[in-house]
């Protein structure tokens, strides 16, 4: 390395510390600053009121902080596919799960989805308030999540489903792991079709075993584009085995650039 490259890189690589520490901070100051009104409008609101200020809350907010990643840590995202669905009615949104950003950047651009989210979520105080007024959805009972997600979905909502259930291990050399039969039950028992959507990432950043504090390689770039939409599943098994097929196959050839 000559001299001249040696003092850049490491400039560059303080830089990705700090976009970094400046990400994972404005994540944390957008859901500290809506806790409290959450906390106290949840309890004072009626439902339909508060489920649609919640989920405009959390559109609005996710929004403004994928603006500071692409303003201040140099990050690329490529989400208007999505800005399609926001008027196509009730559906399952199913999309692969390479990272923590994937909920955050599909409900940025999304005004009435809800999530089906694990406990440990749901309780953090960090995102449990906003998601309870959203009227987001356990998955601790399956029998339970399926009922209120075709509750939701009968308002006409639509929900952001990863059928994985976890973010994928090893991704990109693994693009995904086994699917599970919760989004082929909820769409069975709502009647609505699925609509799948690819998230592709240029890193592994903040994908399963990627600890916080290990800073990302920048740019870094995502691309969501809309897949193949199923008509509502009539078998939840062989449904479910189709639809993992079908992730397999998009997700064979490498990101695009």
């Amino acid at each position: 390395m000559n001299t001249e490259a040696r003092p850049r890189s490491l400039l560059w690589g303080l830089y990705e510390h700090l976009a970094m520490v400046v990400g994972l901070s404005a994540l944390a100051v957008v859901c500290l600053s809506w806790l409290p009104l959450a906390l106290v409008l949840y309890r004072v609101l009626p439902g339909p009121l508060g489920r649609w200020l919640g989920r405009q809350a959390i559109m609005r907010g996710f929004r403004l902080y994928v603006g500071v990643l692409r303003t201040l840590c140099t990050c690329r995202f490529d989400l208007g596919a999505l800005d399609t669905l926001r008027d196509q009615g009730p559906m399952v949104i199913a999309a692969n799960h390479p990272s923590l950003l994937d909920a955050v950047l599909i409900t940025s651009r999304l005004p009435n989805a809800f999530c089906l989210m694990k406990s440990s979520l749901m309780d953090n105080p960090l995102f449990g308030a906003g998601a309870r007024m959203a009227r987001y959805v356990r998955n601790d009972n399956l029998l339970s999540a399926v009922l209120s997600c075709r509750r939701e979905l009968q308002q006409g909502a639509q929900l952001v489903i990863f059928p994985e259930g976890t973010r994928t291990l090893g991704y990109p050399t693994n693009p995904l792991n086994p699917l599970s039969r919760s989004t082929a039950l909820i769409a069975t028992r709502a009647g609505v079709p699925v609509q799948t959507v690819i998230i592709e990432f240029s890193s592994p950043y903040v994908g399963k075993g990627w600890p916080l504090w290990r800073k990302p390689s920048l740019p870094l770039t995502c691309r969501v584009r809309l897949g193949r939409r199923f008509d509502a599943p009539h078998d939840a098994r062989a449904f479910t085995t189709e639809l993992e097929a079908y992730f397999r196959a998009e997700l064979a050839s490498p990101p695009a650039p």
